[in-house]
């Protein structure tokens, strides 16, 4: 897994901006950019999951010199070019042996500006970082919940209990760092095999906060990346059936949200909880939770954002039997994903796409009992997603399964629950599990109907999960 790079000499000097690359991108947006990083890398076969903030980030200068699937793309966006004809320093400025040899220094602390799909291991020689990258892309579960560590420098210390005695900008930048790791690793391969390791990045987050910072900005970054970190071990719980750690983690990011006045924070923490309220069977907990991110989340001036919070309460009013309600909510998250990104949409939200928005609402449909209406939006998320986001295309391949079996279509359910078993080698899901043991129930009945028969005997094979 390649890294993007930093100057490794002086990490919190300020950034010198990137005019070449800025005008490359000339009156289009950094969404619209961004879009197009990511169809060029589909083009030639890499997976980025470009957005507007790292535009912004490379064009800020703090990616210094980008990672080398960035470098593949952009090369193939402007052939005949060099990296430094983009505006970039070269690579043995900033990073590897060069760097090493050439007077800058050690490394800094693992985890300055980075790309949030390709882990930041600031120590590696740059063929080692790209065999790694390789390995992590083609691995399965067992490789994802490996990758988690190390953590750097900066964020295995504080973990084993030796924080510095302030925190600077290279131990933010690590913690944010740590956020996106888990965060792609997670949409990749599922929760179940990453939760426990999770432990030591939070350890270190809370290590951090504790020590303190010498200037406000970074203080600010610390509590806001403890905060998101919280969320994301939150959601490997929640993900991985521990519903009450996840609402501890929960409670605890939404804690650290008011207590610094963070409203993106407060909204992200308000959304988790409401998806947790709705799959704990607490459904008006679940409208409470959502229309207040929403309340938190108005300022922010993210449509998609609110988009996905209308979503949420949309799954509370389903799980109320409320079928107006919902579908008031369910249009409103519509119109609200139509105006399209923005700037302002939260880097946590890079899943949010056409395809969740439809998975999300198969789920409504599917609790509100209108299953061949929610087959349908699955059907449609399962052929909107991404195929290397495994997790989520397992997720929604199972949710087709289940609608159509409950739908009186049993043949159709076991073709699609088969297809959530061929990507089960890659996914550690304990939703996706779950999801998967409700259709077996209802295709018993149905084992004379074609292919039902090896489903259930290929899903009886499967190991047991704990």
């Amino acid at each position: 897994m390649a890294s993007s790079t930093v100057d490794s000499a002086r990490p919190d000097r300020p950034a010198q901006p990137n005019l070449a690359f800025r005008r490359l991108r000339g009156q289009r947006s950094p969404a619209e950019f961004a879009a197009a990083v990511r169809r060029a890398a589909r083009e030639i076969g890499e997976r980025v999951s470009c957005d507007a903030r790292y535009i912004g980030r490379v064009e800020a200068g703090e990616i210094r010199c980008p990672n080398y699937a960035y470098e593949r793309v952009f090369l193939h966006m402007f052939p005949g070019r060099a990296l430094t004809d983009l505006g970039f320093a070269p690579r043995s400025a900033v990073r590897g042996r060069g760097a090493r040899t050439t007077g800058a220094g050690p490394p800094a602390p693992a985890g300055g500006p980075a790309d949030p799909h390709h882990p930041h291991h600031p120590h590696d020689d740059p063929e080692e970082s790209d065999v790694l990258r390789r390995v992590c892309m083609a691995g399965g579960a067992t490789v994802a919940a490996a990758s988690l560590g190390p953590l750097g420098p900066a964020l295995d210390a504080a973990a084993a209990g030796r924080p510095p005695r302030r925190a600077g900008a290279g131990h933010a930048g690590a913690l944010e760092e740590a956020v996106r790791r888990i965060r792609l690793l997670d949409d990749r391969h599922g929760a179940d095999g990453l939760y426990r390791r999770a432990a030591a990045p939070l350890r270190a987050a809370y290590a951090l906060l504790d020590a303190g910072a010498t200037r406000q900005a970074t203080a600010d970054r610390l509590s806001a990346g403890a905060g998101e970190l919280t969320l994301s071990v939150g959601w490997l719980a929640h993900d991985s059936g521990r519903f009450d750690d996840a609402r501890s983690h929960y409670a605890e990011a939404l804690a650290t949200a008011r207590m610094t006045g963070d409203a993106a924070l407060e909204a992200h923490a308000f959304c988790n909880t409401a998806f947790l309220a709705r799959d704990a069977g607490r459904p008006r907990e679940a409208v409470r939770a959502a229309q207040a991110a929403q309340r938190a989340a108005r300022p922010l001036g993210s449509h998609r954002l609110l988009s996905l919070l209308a979503l949420r309460e949309a799954g509370g009013w389903a799980g109320l039997a409320d079928r107006v309600a919902c579908e008031q909510a369910l249009a409103r998250a519509r119109t609200l994903h139509d105006r399209g990104p923005a700037d302002a949409d939260p880097e946590w939200m890079s899943f949010y796409g056409q395809a969740e928005l439809e998975g999300l609402e198969a789920q409504c449909w599917s609790a509100l009992g209108d299953w061949p209406r929610a087959a349908r939006h699955a059907r449609a998320a399962a052929e909107l997603q991404e195929p290397h986001f495994a997790r989520n295309l397992a997720l929604y391949r199972a949710e087709l399964a289940d609608d159509l079996a409950r739908g009186g279509r049993p043949d159709e359910a076991a073709a699609a629950g088969t297809r959530v078993l061929d990507l089960l080698d890659e996914v550690q899901s304990s939703r996706v599990h779950t999801m998967l043991a409700g259709t077996t129930r209802v295709l018993l009945p149905h084992r004379r109907a074609s292919g039902v028969s090896a489903f259930l005997e290929r899903h009886a094979a499967l190991p047991r999960t704990s």
